[in-house]
């Protein structure tokens, strides 16, 4: 049985796509409530998400309210863009991709229940065990997240995450390591969804590009590749000293 993956489609620059840019879309739309904003930039607070977005990653004018609104000698994760102007230094970058619900068997979890700020301490236990990504104090307000227990203790868990018009990412999918092989993840994310469709969203999701077996496992379960992305971690001019010799 073959293991690739399969390839991705074919997109004209031409024609853009509200996930092109979702960040941005979800911080002047339906997460409008979380932005801090500056012109043609805007972040989530920094104790929700790590995220930042311009409205076009090729406008050197975006970049420089980018720089004003979070400060000098700062770093940010930018979402959209494919290099810093100069001046900027890129402290990381990565690629990933993006996938969206094409046959999703999405339905209900009776074992999940709803997570919310007072399960925050466990969240972060079982993020930090397993490394989903970029989980903060306050990321549960952005919707709906479920887990699922083992004799009182957090083991499995999913939510939601950037929401564009339209679509809403799964995220923070994560299973204890002890609970792994039994379709937690899975189950979760199918319960996810469910919720995202109900409320006429489309769900969607982002892995790193490397991990063929997530990728392998989301196509699986009716997930589509849509598209590659492009991840910056960014330090914005001026403000540090230089270094003492």
């Amino acid at each position: 049985m073959s293991t690739s993956v399969s390839p991705l489609p074919a997109q004209s620059p031409a024609d853009p796509h509200v996930l092109d840019n979702a960040v941005w879309a979800a911080l002047t739309g339906p997460h409008a409530r979380f932005a801090e904003r500056l012109g043609r930039a805007a972040r989530y607070p920094l104790d929700v998400c790590p995220f930042s977005a311009l409205a076009d990653p090729a406008d050197p004018g975006a970049w420089e309210d980018l720089a004003a609104l979070v400060g000098s000698d700062t770093v940010t994760a930018v979402t959209g863009a494919r290099a810093a102007p100069d001046g900027w230094e890129t402290v990381e970058s990565g690629q990933g991709v993006q996938l969206v619900d094409t046959g999703l068997g999405a339905e209900p979890a009776p074992e999940a229940v709803r997570l919310g700020p007072d399960d925050t301490p466990e969240i972060l236990d079982l993020i930090a065990l397993t490394k989903p990504g970029p989980f903060l104090p306050r990321t549960v307000e952005l919707g709906t997240y479920l887990g699922i227990r083992h004799r009182g203790a957090l083991i499995a868990m999913a939510g939601e995450r950037v929401r564009p018009p339209g679509w809403t990412e799964i995220s923070a999918v994560c299973t204890h390591p002890a609970h792994r092989g039994r379709g937690l993840a899975t189950r979760l994310v199918r319960a996810v969804a469910a919720g995202i469709r109900e409320r006429g969203d489309t769900p969607f999701l982002h892995t790193h590009a490397g991990n063929t077996t997530a990728i392998r496992l989301y196509e699986s379960i009716g997930f589509t590749l849509r598209r590659r992305t492009n991840f910056l971690l960014v330090r914005t001019p001026g403000g540090r000293p230089a270094p003492t010799p």
